[in-house]
């Protein structure tokens, strides 16, 4: 009799164990079964979300779309990243109010907020360039001088943005 108990309290013992380990997974190790196009990210005072979005096109110069709302805000910007060369490196630019259809260079100038490398950071903290669509999600995105260049943006005053975030995102979520 006393062998049934034991048995039957180890069973429960590894299913608590299991079930616990389950939940206490930190949401950040879930970016690993979510591809780069489907990923959130917010920065460390949730003030920011960046979204990313199917690119929808295999003749797009840019490997990945995404969108970075100011939260509590109606300030949504737009950005892409592009593979550049010498030396490589994954380069966004981030954009807000630009014009629709024909733009001068002066109006594009106008409207980006920020433009610079893009890293996507893995679960051991290892940086890489940010990663096309298709690929795993990164843990962490490093998007440096974001938030000075969002201050220095039209993105940013009364009725708009009104905090910088962090230059480093962290993963929240897989959208579907």
């Amino acid at each position: 009799m006393s062998g049934r108990i034991g048995i039957t309290a180890r069973r429960t013992g590894v299913a608590a164990i299991a079930t616990a380990a389950f939940f206490v997974v930190p949401a950040s190790t879930l970016g690993a079964a979510c591809k780069q196009e489907q990923a959130v990210y917010v920065d460390r005072d949730g003030a920011y979300e960046l979204r990313f979005a199917p690119l929808n096109s295999p003749s797009a110069a840019a490997s990945n779309q995404f969108k970075v709302s100011a939260l509590k805000t109606s300030v949504v910007m737009e950005g892409y990243v592009m593979p550049s060369e010498d030396p490589v490196r994954a380069i966004g630019i981030l954009m807000f109010n630009c014009p629709e259809g024909d733009a001068t260079g002066a109006d594009l100038n106008a409207c980006t907020v920020w433009q610079g490398a893009v890293y996507g950071m893995d679960a051991e903290g290892e940086m890489d360039n940010l990663q096309p669509e298709g690929a795993e999600a990164a843990e962490k995105l490093v998007l440096p001088g974001l938030g000075p260049a969002i201050r220095e943006s039209s993105a940013w005053g009364e009725g708009k943005a009104v905090v910088a975030p962090w230059d480093v995102l962290t993963f929240k979520e897989c959208a579907t």
